[in-house]
Formats: structure tokens, C-alpha cells, sequence
């Protein structure tokens, strides 16, 4: 018995997913007391369903990740049979290793209590570092939103277009797209001086003339991604386009993107958007589907790599 919930951080996302495997969304409450604690309750029977929890850590962040945890709790003591946490963007990626003194490993730290609150499965999409699925004792199905991205830059034709990777730890999800789309790979070499900061050094390939797409998992500030597309512009790049698969767009992202020099920044639905953030050079795909065919094959024990392109 397939049973899908949505917690507060993107009920449309979860909306469109139930809509696309023609199933009821499930239902609940999901209030507040007066001092902002979390008072949920599950409103219909779960015993022995297999539950997915559509709950990405949208901002604000610690208050989805707690809805997340109480959320699972209650199904765990409703006596669901499993219970699938669907997170399509997973929050505190970005602190996945020690990389200064006396700093924690924040993706453990969450991936811990996600496992100690007793969640059977882990769904994700494009983390940041693919190494944090090693952080889990429990099944982890990691989804790329490739077959999106990719669906749309072949659906709008851009002609003599290079792929750029903005970093090194990029250049593997880079050269990927590069290949299915046939075309050249340029990578950006930078130094970041701190969170949310980096210095643009060098530009490594052949951009001059060109259509360019700079392809990155998350953007936050978006600091550095107009920087990227300002170096570009300088190296002698036509349009410059950038696709983001969780568009986080905290601070002053959307006046950034505004006075930056990118076409359009084509991002996935794997976070909520508000109305204040959808300007005109925002392009969202829906992942949707995808989600919706992950959850099926879980759901029937079939094999998830088939939603993989090779």
C-alpha cells in the first residue's frame, strides 16, 4: 500500500508527484503552538504502508529538517511497514568532510539523525558530493535531474555551445552533459577565500565566440555564479546560460541575478520558489516524474538506475 506525504517545505512539488502517479496525497495536520513548536498528527491509518515523506530542507532549514524528524516519528509509531524520506535537495551537504581544524561534518550529523529517528530509505537528488551517501546504513537512492536538464537545452537548440563546470569538483557532472550533448567541456578554476565567496581565476578551454552553459548543483548567494558569468563575458563568451539543480537563492541572489550578465538560469523545482523570486530570466523545470518514477520503483522493487542515462 503506497501512501505519499508532504510535509511544508514544497507541497507543491509533492502535489505534482502524486498527480503524475495518479495517487492520493495523504493526509494530515501540520500546525504550530504559540512558540513555534511542531504539532503534527497523521489522519488516516498507516499500518503496514509503504510511506514517503516529500520533505526537501527548504528554507528555513532547521525548521523543515525537525517537521522532517517528527514527521517520521509519528509514522515509525503509526507502525508504517517502511518509511522512504524524500528529500530532494539535502540540506548541509555542503559541510560533508573536515576541511579546517575544530569543524563539523554536518551532512553525518544529519544523516545520523534521519537514521536514529528510524527512516528505512533515503531518496535525494544531486548531492553536492556524492559521498555522503556513504555517510547512511540504509539504502540511499541518489537521482540525477540530467534527464531534465538535458531534456530542455535539446528542446531549445542552442548551436556551438560549450558545457563549463565552475570548479574542479564539478568537471565529472560537466563532462557528463558535455558527452550527451556532443559538444566541448571548459572549466573555471577559483579559489574560495570564504562561505559563499570565491575568487574567479582562470578559464581553461575554448569559450570564445560561444554559447556557454555553466552547470552547478546548488546556488545560494549566487555570488559566485556571477562572477563565473562575468569572467566568461571577459574571455569572450556570447550567451551565457546557467543550469542549477536546487536554487537555493538566499540573500541577495535575485538582485544579483538581476544586474548579472546570464541569459537565463534554468533551475529544477527540488526547492520551493516564492512569487518574490521568479523574475523573468528564471526558467523551472519540474522534477516531478522523476521523483514520481523513483518512488514507483521503490515501491514495486524495481531497479532505479533505469531513470539514470549512461
Amino acid at each position: 500500500m503506497l501512501k505519499i506525504f508532504s510535509g511544508s517545505s514544497n507541497p507543491e512539488l509533492t502535489r505534482e508527484i502524486c498527480e503524475y502517479l495518479q495517487v492520493e496525497q495523504g493526509k494530515l495536520t501540520l500546525k504550530r503552538f504559540s512558540d513555534g513548536e511542531i504539532r503534527f498528527q497523521i489522519l488516516e491509518n498507516v499500518r503496514g504502508a509503504d510511506v514517503f515523506v516529500v520533505q526537501p530542507s527548504c528554507p528555513p532549514v532547521n525548521e523543515s529538517i525537525m517537521e522532517l524528524l517528527i514527521m517520521i516519528d509519528a509514522f515509525k509509531r503509526a507502525s508504517a511497514r517502511r518509511i522512504t524520506a524524500v528529500m530532494p535537495y539535502y540540506g548541509y551537504a555542503r559541510q560533508d568532510r573536515k576541511d579546517r581544524p575544530r569543524v563539523p561534518i554536518s551532512a553525518k550529523v544529519l544523516g545520523d539523525l534521519l537514521t536514529a529517528v528510524g527512516v528505512n530509505r533515503l531518496l535525494t537528488m544531486d548531492l553536492h558530493a556524492g559521498q555522503i551517501q556513504g555517510f547512511f546504513n540504509i539504502p540511499v537512492d541518489h537521482l540525477f535531474a540530467a534527464p531534465v536538464i538535458l531534456d530542455y537545452f535539446e528542446s531549445v537548440n542552442l548551436p556551438n555551445v560549450t558545457i563549463v563546470s565552475p570548479d574542479a569538483g564539478g568537471v565529472e557532472r560537466a563532462r557528463f552533459f558535455a558527452k550527451q550533448l556532443k559538444t566541448d567541456l571548459a572549466i573555471i578554476d577559483k579559489r574560495r577565500v570564504d562561505a559563499n565567496e570565491a575568487e574567479i581565476m582562470n578559464i581553461i578551454g575554448d569559450i570564445q565566440g560561444k554559447d556557454v552553459v555553466i552547470l552547478d548543483d546548488m546556488v545560494d548567494t549566487a555570488g559566485t555564479l556571477v562572477k563565473a558569468a562575468q569572467a566568461l563575458r571577459d574571455q569572450g563568451a556570447k550567451k551565457i546560460f546557467a543550469a542549477i539543480t536546487h536554487p537555493i537563492l538566499s540573500g541577495p541572489a535575485i538582485s544579483r541575478l538581476e544586474s548579472s550578465v546570464l541569459e537565463k538560469l534554468i533551475v529544477t523545482n527540488s526547492i520551493k520558489i516564492g512569487p518574490e523570486k521568479r523574475i523573468e530570466r528564471l526558467e523551472i523545470l519540474s522534477v516531478a516524474s522523476l521523483m514520481g518514477e523513483a518512488i514507483c520503483s521503490i515501491h514495486e522493487e524495481t531497479s532505479v538506475s533505469r531513470l539514470f542515462i549512461s
